[in-house]
């Protein structure tokens, strides 16, 4: 292994779960980047969240979608967000201070493969971004996301391709592996919208329309 490749590695370990100073670091990065600003904003506008309505974000970072969120829920709504990251839990929990005060917004240091229990749901909404790529089994952890969504309830999993080169045929691509994901899950009538950055984000939106749909476990 190359110097620099060690370095990108060490790098995408710090944006996939941030530790320590530097884990710090990324968090900086990751919420005053413009192209995570417009991102996390435009998936927020795509669930179109409704004032009493619980919503539910895995992986929340330094908490930007979460802030979105939470103006637009009102008292009897919630925003809630579960991150394995203990930097990221503090750093979106500055973030989002007033709201959790306000009884808006929940956050909890916890992993999508063991939620925990507070996020049995029934949830309105369900959402990810660039984070279904480090998922272990992302069918078996959709079924079971999919199980605490309320009847007619919807996901959104959004992805912006961060390797060397990628194009908007690798977020193409991307958008095809979440859409088959989601279905494989249970989910009906996937479809994909794109953010014209570099290189596009996608965001696959689908729906519980299982009337009969088990809740929790």
């Amino acid at each position: 292994m190359t110097v620099k490749q060690a370095v990108l590695r060490w790098s995408i370990g710090q944006f996939h779960h941030p530790r320590g100073v530097p884990g710090r670091v990324a968090g900086w990065v990751m919420a005053h980047r413009s192209s995570n600003r417009r991102r996390n904003s435009w998936v927020a506008d795509l669930l179109d969240v409704r004032p009493d309505e619980k919503v539910l974000e895995i992986g929340f970072g330094p908490g930007l979608a979460v802030a979105e969120l939470s103006r637009r829920v009102g008292p009897s709504g919630h925003v809630y967000g579960v991150d394995h990251s203990e930097v990221m839990v503090r750093q979106a929990a500055r973030r989002n201070a007033a709201a959790i005060r306000a009884g808006r917004v929940t956050l909890i240091q916890g992993t999508v493969e063991r939620l925990p229990p507070a996020l049995d749901g029934p949830f309105d909404a369900v959402f990810a971004v660039n984070a279904l790529g480090f998922w272990k089994e992302p069918v078996t952890r959709l079924q079971e996301l999919r199980r605490r969504l309320a009847p007619g309830g919807r996901i959104a999993i959004a992805s912006q391709p961060r390797c060397p080169g990628a194009t908007r045929s690798t977020s193409l691509d991307a958008a095809r592996k979440i859409t088959d994901l989601l279905r494989a899950a249970g989910f009906a009538q996937p479809r994909t919208e794109i953010l014209d950055l570099d290189p596009p984000v996608v965001c696959v939106l689908a729906a519980n329309q299982d009337p009969g749909a088990p809740g929790p476990s």
